[in-house]
């Protein structure tokens, strides 16, 4: 593509996701669930007629993917590209310098849902460790498995053949929006979320980006990857004033 192409198509992107409307509905997408544009016009607190006027535009930018089912009519983001943006993009919109605490919200912090794969404090220490331990390999293309880290995530489960099969990267850094450090994206930290959901030592709030550790989470992720967890938040909380409420359904 010509040189003033680009430069027109970045202009136009940046356009789109300038306008508050459109910014926060790209962001209630960030945890990986679709929403039908009354749900994104709520969020966006715009009528039913602009919020489709706004998601029409972020579609023809190939911002948001529509999917139909049966009367139903659903928007996501269009792939983990947009995603890794608009995470890079927060972190620039930080107006903290790097040294203060960001004004995050202590619950998506310490860990999130960066589209399909995990973020926040939680995700960066994991993607250190497994840096440090050699499972992780830095390339040009992103990172690749070492033979010792082949062996960790088939420990885990994770059939990392059929994730070099996909016409993704397969595994990269994504820069954390809270933490300005990276965590792993792709499908290797994809895999590893899903894994986390599935095996319930993360459960993943409904309306949300935010990750709740569970117990048995705390155990294996410290087990596994030899970390020492810090509390979360809502942890220091609940040890001061127990709750009887239950586990947030998933």
């Amino acid at each position: 593509m010509h040189a003033h192409q680009h430069d027109i198509g970045v202009s136009q992107v940046a356009a789109a996701i300038a306008e508050p409307a459109r910014t926060k509905m790209l962001c209630s997408l960030m945890d990986g669930h679709a929403r039908t544009s009354t749900e994104l016009a709520a969020i966006a607190e715009v009528s039913a007629s602009t919020a489709s006027a706004h998601l029409a535009k972020l579609k023809d930018l190939a911002l948001v993917r529509l999917h139909v089912q049966g009367r139903h009519r659903y928007y996501s983001l269009a792939d983990p590209c947009v995603a890794r943006a608009l995470e890079a993009l927060m972190v620039i919109g930080q107006s903290a310098p790097p040294t203060f605490n960001p004004r995050t919200p202590d619950r998506l912090q310490f860990a999130r849902t960066c589209y399909d794969h995990m973020a926040g404090t939680l995700a960066v220490l994991m993607h250190d460790r497994m840096l440090a331990a050699g499972w992780l390999l830095v390339t040009d293309e992103g990172y690749q498995l070492s033979g010792r880290g082949e062996q960790a995530f088939a420990g885990l489960g994770i059939e990392v053949g059929e994730l070099s099969s996909l016409r993704r990267r397969f595994a990269c850094s994504c820069l954390d929006w809270s933490m300005r450090r990276p965590h792993l994206g792709g499908a290797l930290g994809a895999a590893l979320l899903k894994l986390a959901i599935t095996r319930r030592w993360v459960t993943q709030d409904l309306d949300s980006r935010a990750l709740a550790l569970t117990a048995l989470g705390r155990k294996e992720v410290s087990r596994r990857f030899e970390l020492e967890l810090p509390l979360e938040p809502e942890t220091n909380l609940q040890a001061k004033r127990p709750s009887t409420i239950g586990p947030r359904a998933v």
